[in-house]
C-alpha cells in the first residue's frame, strides 16, 4: 500500500472522508488545500465496493463453519448434540439439510459487506492520517509505519466498522441458532432488529458490544499488522524466491492472510465467545441457548462483560472460553486469506490506487 507523501506539500490533495481523518481534513482545509476531486471521490467509492466484496466472498465461502462455530459456542451443555467439528456438520446436514448449513448467511452478508467496506477504507485512511502524523513527528519524510503503528491502524479501522454495524451483528448471532423449537421464531434480519428493539429496547441491539470492541483490537490490529508486515518482510527479504521484483505472488498473500488471521482469532477469541453468550441474554427459553450451572437447568443470564467470563469459566471450566475454536480456526484462515486478496484483486480490477507505503 504505496504513501501519498503530504508531509512536505502543504498544498497537496487528500481524500480523507472517514471519521479518523477529519480533523486532519479540517486543518489541511484551513490552510488553502482543496476539496477532494471528482477522482478522489471516486477512487473511496471504489475502494468501498473492493472492501465489500472481498467480506461477502470470503464469508460465503466458509458460511456453514461460521455456523457451527457459533452453535458450539451457546450450545446448551444440557443437551450436547455433537463435539468435533465434521461430527457438527454432519448432524447440520442430517437435520436441516442444505439450508441449515447456510442459515444465517444472508444476514451476514448484509452485515459483513457495509462492515468489511467501511474496515478496509477505514484502515487505508487512518494509515494515511497515521503516517503523516509520524512523519510529522519523527522529521523524517521518507519514514514507514512500523508493526505497532499499523496495529494501531487496523484497531482504529475494527472498532468503527464494528460499531458501525453492530446491532446486525447481534441479530445475525440469534438467527444462527435458532431452531424449531425456538419460542422465538425471527423471520429475517429486519423482523429480528425491529421485535429485539420492541421487546428488549434499543440498548440490547448493543449486548456484547465492550468485548467485542475490546477484541477488534488484537483481532484486526494483528490481522492488518501480521499481514502488512509479513509481505513487507518477504519483499525485502525474499525468501526462497517467493517474490519476484516487488510483488508477492496471489498463493504468498494468501499464506500472509491465513497467518495474520491465525494470530489475531487465537489472542481475541475468549472476547468473541462472551460476545455471543451476552448476545444470547434476554432470548427467554432459546433452544440452543447456554443453560444452568451443571445443576439447574433455569437460564444462566449474565450482568456484564465480567459477569459472563467469570460464570463461563466457573460453571464450564477455562475450555468453554475456547468452545468453537476448531473449526473458527478452520474457517477463519480461508477466510481471512480470501477477504484480502479478494480486495486487493477487486482493487486492480477498479483500477485503484490506494498503497500505504512504497
Amino acid at each position: 500500500m504505496s504513501s501519498e507523501d503530504v508531509a512536505g506539500k502543504r498544498t497537496s490533495e487528500t481524500a480523507v472522508s472517514t471519521i479518523v481523518n477529519l480533523a486532519e481534513e479540517a486543518k489541511l482545509a484551513s490552510e488553502g488545500v482543496k476539496a477532494p476531486s471528482h477522482a478522489a471521490l471516486l477512487s473511496i467509492a471504489k475502494s468501498l465496493v473492493a472492501g465489500g466484496v472481498a467480506g461477502g466472498v470470503s464469508r460465503t465461502a466458509v458460511a456453514p463453519l461460521e455456523r457451527l462455530k457459533i452453535l458450539l459456542q451457546v450450545q446448551n451443555p444440557h443437551s450436547i448434540k455433537y463435539n468435533g467439528t465434521v461430527q457438527g456438520l454432519k448432524y447440520i446436514w442430517r437435520t436441516e439439510g442444505l439450508r441449515g448449513l447456510f442459515k444465517g448467511n444472508g444476514t451476514n452478508c448484509a452485515r459483513i459487506v457495509p462492515n468489511s467496506a467501511v474496515k478496509f477504507f477505514s484502515y487505508e485512511e487512518a494509515s494515511k492520517g497515521i503516517l503523516w502524523f509520524y512523519r510529522q513527528q519523527t522529521g523524517n519524510e521518507n519514514a514507514q509505519l512500523t508493526p505497532l503503528l499499523r496495529l494501531g491502524a487496523g484497531a482504529c479501522a475494527g472498532i468503527i466498522a464494528m460499531s458501525a454495524t453492530y446491532p446486525m451483528d447481534m441479530v445475525r448471532g440469534r438467527l444462527t441458532v435458532q431452531t424449531e423449537n425456538s419460542p422465538r421464531h425471527y423471520r429475517g434480519i429486519f423482523h429480528a432488529l425491529s421485535t429485539v428493539f420492541r421487546e428488549e429496547g434499543p440498548r440490547a441491539l448493543y449486548k456484547g458490544w465492550l468485548p467485542s470492541v475490546i477484541g477488534v483490537i488484537p483481532y484486526v490490529g494483528l490481522n492488518f499488522a501480521v499481514y502488512e508486515s509479513l509481505k513487507d518482510w518477504l519483499i525485502k527479504t525474499r525468501p526462497f524466491g517467493l517474490v519476484q521484483d516487488t510483488e508477492l505472488s496471489i498463493t504468498t498473500k494468501l499464506a500472509c492472510g491465513a497467518a495474520a488471521g491465525t494470530v489475531g482469532q487465537t489472542v481475541a477469541y475468549p472476547l468473541d465467545v462472551v460476545r455471543r453468550r451476552m448476545q444470547m441474554v434476554g432470548w427467554k427459553n432459546a433452544a440452543s441457548v447456554v443453560t444452568g450451572d451443571g445443576k439447574s437447568k433455569a437460564a444462566l443470564e449474565y450482568t456484564g462483560m465480567v459477569d459472563t467470563f467469570r460464570k463461563t469459566v466457573r460453571h464450564e471450566g477455562f475450555g468453554a472460553l475456547y468452545k468453537g475454536l476448531v473449526p473458527n480456526s478452520v474457517k477463519v484462515v480461508p477466510s481471512i486469506a480470501i477477504a484480502f486478496v479478494t480486495y486487493e484483486v477487486v482493487k486492480d480490477v477498479l483500477g485503484v490506487e490506494m498503497r500505504i507505503s512504497d
